[in-house]
């Protein structure tokens, strides 16, 4: 097939030998299966903004760190340069997650480059060399379906314990090859302990899982893995050797509002005496003073 224009580089720097065919394309990205020596890989090219349906929203984007002061600035303002960084950014993000991920045992798509928009991975394949299905085009047993369950909860898990959250996973960004499941797709990938929003999206990726398992065996739909693995990621105590339950006890504590309001109330007097201390100080000699309000005498 004809070289699409944005793989032409990677083949160019010996990269990529030849194109061989389309493999899919998504809301974010266009994959092709490459041929790289002896060895069959995809090549992600990935859409340009304006020609995606997932859109950057600011939960995912939050907590991502920026090279510098400068390149904040532009991407608060959505500069020309500025939409170009978030672009590069948002790429960014996926190849960093891959390689840390693939380095700490999860099972995502081997990467092996990055270059002008580009990804270079591991195909994941099925017993004929084909590539693999996702989990949303197979139909399982209860038994396998509590495995691939239990599987991709520890893989969570992992993902979590080098502090990243998938935050988009469900049954069509997983692959099934002959070892198991695979997960794909990671550019909106988020900091566990720098997005707030890393908790919620931690459950609903576990949701996700146990709703498509669930299909198949309807316990799975009731387990709360979610909120116990987060217990123990807030505690510090999370490891890929904790050993999960999938149930997970509320507490029953109300929350003492009248305590926290007069925590407010104290703070508030304590600011309002720092000020009128300071405009004491500030004032031009011989002013009169004027007398503390009601509140505060």
């Amino acid at each position: 097939m004809k070289t699409p224009k944005r793989i032409e580089p990677l083949i160019e720097d010996g990269l990529v030998d030849e194109v061989l065919r389309p493999l899919m394309s998504g809301k974010e990205a266009a994959v092709y299966v490459v041929r790289c020596g002896n060895e069959l890989r995809c090549a992600k090219v990935y859409k340009e903004a304006n020609k995606r349906s997932f859109r950057q929203a600011a939960e995912y984007q939050e907590g991502r760190k920026v090279r510098n002061s400068r390149q904040a600035r532009a991407m608060a303002k959505g500069s020309k340069f500025g939409r170009k960084e978030t672009e590069d950014a948002w790429q960014n993000a996926e190849v960093a997650a891959l390689f840390r991920l693939a380095g700490a045992g999860v099972r995502v798509p081997k990467p092996y480059d990055f270059l002008e928009g580009v990804l270079l991975m591991e195909m994941v394949s099925d017993e004929y060399g084909d590539a693999a299905p996702r989990l949303n085009d197979v139909t399982l047993d209860p038994d396998q379906a509590r495995e691939y369950h239990a599987f991709l909860i520890q893989q969570i898990v992992l993902m979590l314990c080098t502090g990243l959250v998938h935050g988009d996973l469900s049954e069509f960004n997983v692959l099934l090859s002959p070892d198991g499941p695979v997960i794909i797709d990671l550019p909106q990938a988020v900091d566990a302990a720098g997005n707030n929003h890393a908790f919620s999206m931690l459950e609903r990726d576990v949701g996700n899982m146990a709703s498509y398992f669930g299909r198949f065996a309807p316990e799975l739909k009731k387990t709360r893995f979610a909120k116990e693995m987060w217990a123990y990621y807030e505690a510090g105590t999370l490891s890929p050797a904790t050993v999960l339950t999938g149930e997970f006890a509320d507490t029953d504590e109300v929350a003492d509002v009248g305590s926290v309001l007069r925590e407010i109330e104290a703070a508030q007097r304590d600011e309002a005496r720092r000020q009128a201390a300071k405009a004491e100080d500030d004032a031009p000699p011989g002013k009169a003073e004027e007398p503390p309000p009601p509140w505060m005498q």
